[in-house]
């Protein structure tokens, strides 16, 4: 059994998409997408520097279009993307990515929703400087106390051994200083308190937008960030997406999801590399792909078919 799976910001570095963007019918698609977005993500892609693809009104679209642009290249005759996927995932705002390549919302629907989500996020960001930081190691009960202690919230639940906080950067200086024993507190190269109560003026944003958003079904099994359930709605799975914003986004229990139903290979799109890592710790025995260049493209579809065939 296959799952798609698209990363979440952070996980993007300059140039990702130079080699990508050489193949005509990538550049084609990603013209379009950027176009959507009104951004020129072509130029982010390639030329930006680290600094400016932080940006969380960069990042965020820059990744979905990412996604979106190289699962079709991976399944060139697939309609929405999933291909052969028997379910598909997103961490974050990759769950845009997710939506589209399930066929819930159009790619258009998604690069308008993610440019306003990036927006509406970095606005909310600039009003107090914010951040996040992984927590790496530690017992769990540890490690939700101290996070709780320096006033911090747990934003990502990312299984076993990563939890990451958020709040602001004077909460996340507490937290380093008053690390949880045997564990390590590493800051994340994001812009803002993402998926707290910091984002709460980009939710109210996004539940205006969401209201003109046309859905349909999910051709596919669509895993929701909020608890980890296969959500067969696609008006809902938006629902989902406007209050993830705010809301900690629950890996561990997408991950769960993907163990109970019998996942036995797990490809990740580029940026690729997290969410993998992530998986070998909690999905152990299923297969890992990270597609990060075209010339991996021949490889990963071998990849997907002998998953596909495993159900």
């Amino acid at each position: 059994m296959l799952v798609i799976a698209a990363p979440g910001q952070g996980a993007q570095t300059p140039g990702f998409l130079s080699e990508w963007l050489k193949i005509d019918s990538f550049a084609d698609r990603f013209a379009w997408l950027s176009a959507a977005a009104d951004l020129d993500l072509p130029h982010y892609g390639t030329q930006a520097d680290a600094d400016t693809i932080r940006d969380t009104a960069v990042a965020q679209p820059l990744l979905v279009a990412s996604a979106i642009a190289i699962a079709h290249e991976l399944f060139p005759h697939s309609e929405y993307g999933c291909g052969s996927a028997a379910m598909v995932a997103g961490h974050s705002v990759g769950e845009i990515a997710a939506a589209a390549l399930s066929g819930a919302i159009t790619p258009e629907a998604a690069m308008i929703f993610v440019r306003e989500r990036g927006q509406g996020m970095a606005a909310a960001s600039a009003v107090l400087p914010t951040g996040m930081s992984a927590v790496i190691a530690g017992k769990p009960d540890e490690v939700l106390a101290a996070i709780e202690a320096a006033g911090l919230t747990p934003a990502n639940f990312n299984g076993s051994g990563q939890i990451v906080a958020a709040g602001t950067l004077e909460q996340l200086k507490a937290l380093a200083e008053n690390a949880p024993a045997r564990a390590r507190v590493i800051p994340l190269q994001v812009a803002g308190a993402f998926h707290t109560v910091h984002m709460a003026p980009a939710s109210k944003r996004l539940e205006l937008l969401a209201r003109s958003i046309s859905t349909s079904r999910p051709v596919t099994e669509l895993v929701s960030n909020r608890d980890g359930q296969v959500v067969a709605s696609g008006a809902e799975y938006l629902e989902r997406m406007v209050a993830q914003v705010t809301h900690p986004v629950r890996w561990d229990l997408c991950m769960d999801t993907m163990a109970t139903e019998g996942v036995t290979g797990l490809l990740e799109l580029a940026p690729a590399g997290t969410l993998t890592g992530i998986a070998k710790r909690n999905l152990k025995g299923v297969e890992l792909f990270n597609l990060n260049t075209p010339d991996q493209l021949n490889e990963a579809r071998e990849f997907c078919a002998r998953h596909s065939e495993a159900k």
